[in-house]
């Protein structure tokens, strides 16, 4: 089983810079998870709305043009929408993929990066999230949580990490609660797993050459229960052409989701 996720900054700007392509036509995979199409459903490119002949699932927010996520599958899946907190659920940021004994989830975080009163919104967030998970561990099904988390969690997730230890991304406390579910709770970060090399990143600012001089940011997950991570074969950032300002990161495992 491949699993993408990306955030595209847009589903029609990624469209018009090949995604529907790339999807279509690049090395077959199973489960594709999206974060900020920045569309509402009647605005979906048409080439998106099933590319592959896959089965699709859209959670876009309720203000237009905002945030917004999206499942690909090619079984298939049960969908649910929202994770149960009015703020965050009618800003489209969280979309479960149901499978057999199976559960993806397509995510996007907050970003605080705007300002004290959106940092203050992240950390909302994360308070709400984090019992969240914990519930889903008690569940007892196996669970990849993909998406943009924005947040690094450890200096080799990130170029320049001394001077953004009191930037959004990588402040103590969202570091912190990363590791509280990694640790805590029981989460794998799968791509840790398989790659413990610095330098991987799946984010980079547009500003000044951070991305031909690889300064970048891990902040994109695949977060995993521990069966199914102990499953996970190879990762890869795909880097060979650029949808957005986030990479895809992409993870085989050892299952057939048929």
């Amino acid at each position: 089983m491949r699993v993408i996720t990306l955030n595209v900054n847009g589903l029609r700007a990624a469209e018009r810079k090949g995604l529907a392509d790339w999807l279509a036509r690049g090395r077959p995979w199973d489960v594709a998870c999206l974060q900020e199409i920045k569309c509402a459903l009647d605005d979906i490119p048409a080439r998106l709305r099933a590319p592959r002949r896959t089965h699709a699932a859209f959670c876009p927010a309720e203000r237009k043009g905002y945030s917004g996520v999206a499942v690909y599958a090619r079984v298939a899946p049960r969908v649910a929408m929202g994770f149960g907190c009015g703020e965050f659920d009618e800003e489209g940021r969280y979309l479960e993929a149901h499978f057999r004994d199976l559960t993806v989830i397509s995510v996007y975080f907050p970003s605080g990066s705007a300002g004290p009163h959106r940092q203050a919104s992240k950390f909302r967030f994360l308070d709400e999230f984090l019992p969240h998970l914990q519930r889903l561990r008690r569940a007892g099904r196996e669970i990849i949580l993909c998406g943009d988390c924005n947040i690094a969690h450890q200096p080799i997730d990130l170029t320049n990490w001394r001077s953004n230890r009191k930037n959004s991304g990588f402040l103590p406390e969202e570091r912190a609660w990363l590791t509280r579910v990694l640790e805590e709770i029981g989460f794998v970060d799968v791509f840790r797993r398989v790659d413990d090399r610095p330098g991987q990143y799946t984010w980079w600012s547009n500003r000044g050459q951070a991305w031909a001089k690889n300064v970048g940011w891990r902040i994109d997950y695949q977060i995993a229960t521990p069966g199914i991570a102990a499953r996970a074969r190879a990762a890869q950032i795909y880097v060979a052409r650029r949808f957005s300002d986030h990479a895809p990161l992409i993870i085989d495992y050892d299952y057939d989701l048929s």
